[in-house]
């Protein structure tokens, strides 16, 4: 019998279908969340160690003296007492403070999110049900955001890794990144480039580059690519690296590495990108164009065995027939798969 308009996903092994569903779907209006009224200092002095409900548990290990000074009742300086007034909703504080701590162990970040929203609760047992919440939701999003990445990535053919950084001489660091982004955008319309990749900034002096994996199709390039031998400055050792003129002539300097299929690179580059994601909360940077599922009718002889929660997924052999609204595409391969039709 088979099953019509499967959605279709290679995850780095197996193909794996989902059938369509019927499911009714209807109206759940979010409720208007209340907005509170936030007043913090503006001096350095109102990041020092927070005295809440959890204080005492995070500076068990503190000395006497840094216990007295911090309960110092010295009088405050004029720029001290200086308080800013804002409206604003309890995610939106969440999300502030989420933000702000990004970079700390996530045991002593939840600490500090629930020192900041302590005023604003009534109970202990409030605030840690709302910020264990607000941190379960952040998990949860952050799995969502890999799944999505690792799909995309197997399924455009993904044949770079690329990394872009400017020249103080050529760009400042907001004209870099509107410069390339728009350079790239003009490719992918043009040339039929696919990316995805991140922003980040160098731990040693904070410059601004890209880090990106490309889909860039035969005979499509754009300048020459080149061998170039040169001192590293994080491995300081000598390493030849492929370069573009055109990149390097337009930003500063261009690295191209090539991702084979026969070989595992791409699976270390994607874990190298989502690196980022998750210890600094950047945002993945996707190109038009890129797909989670190629759609396709599968028929019984073609599933090995259903997978997956309550076995509503289905594992297909790796030889698959590919078929559109009843047509014969052929055995799935790359060039099959480019004539399906896609889905996110």
């Amino acid at each position: 019998m088979g099953f019509r308009e499967t959605k279709i996903y290679f995850d780095g092994s197996h193909y794996i279908a989902i059938p369509h569903t019927e499911r009714k779907t209807r109206y759940r209006p979010k409720p208007k969340e209340e907005e509170i009224t936030v007043v913090e200092k503006e001096s350095s002095a109102a990041d020092n160690a927070a005295e809440g409900f959890f204080a005492d548990e995070r500076e068990e290990t503190a000395s006497d003296e840094q216990v007295i000074e911090n309960h110092s009742d010295a009088p405050q300086t004029e720029s001290e007492s200086l308080k800013t007034v804002r409206q604003m909703t309890k995610k939106e504080l969440f999300e502030e403070l989420y933000g702000k701590y990004i970079d700390i162990p996530i045991r002593e970040r939840h600490f500090k999110v629930m020192d900041g929203m302590e005023p604003y609760f009534d109970t202990v047992e409030e605030l840690k049900w709302y910020v264990d919440l607000g941190f379960d939701r952040k998990a949860r999003n952050m799995r969502e955001r890999r799944i999505r990445m690792i799909r995309k990535a197997y399924l455009a053919g993904i044949n770079y890794f690329c990394t872009f950084t400017y020249d103080d001489k050529k760009h400042t660091e907001d004209s870099f990144r509107k410069g390339l982004q728009t350079c790239l955008r003009n490719l992918c319309y043009r040339k039929g480039w696919k990316y995805m990749g991140v922003w980040e900034r160098s731990p040693e002096n904070k410059r601004l580059h890209f880090h990106g994996l490309f889909a860039i199709p035969e005979n499509k390039t754009v300048g020459i690519l080149f061998e170039k031998t040169d001192y590293s400055l994080k491995t300081h050792k000598m390493q030849t690296t492929v370069q573009n003129t055109y990149f390097n002539e337009n930003f500063g300097r261009s690295d191209f590495e090539q991702i084979l299929p026969t070989e595992n690179t791409l699976e270390n580059e994607l874990a190298y990108l989502m690196k980022y994601i998750e210890k600094d909360g950047e945002k993945i940077v996707y190109s038009k164009g890129l797909y989670q599922y190629f759609l396709s009718d599968i028929m019984d002889e073609d599933i090995v065995c259903t997978i997956g929660q309550e076995d509503k997924k289905l594992l297909l052999f790796d030889d698959f027939n590919c078929w559109d609204e009843g047509v014969y595409m052929g055995i799935v391969s790359r060039e099959v798969i480019a004539q399906m039709r896609k889905s996110n």
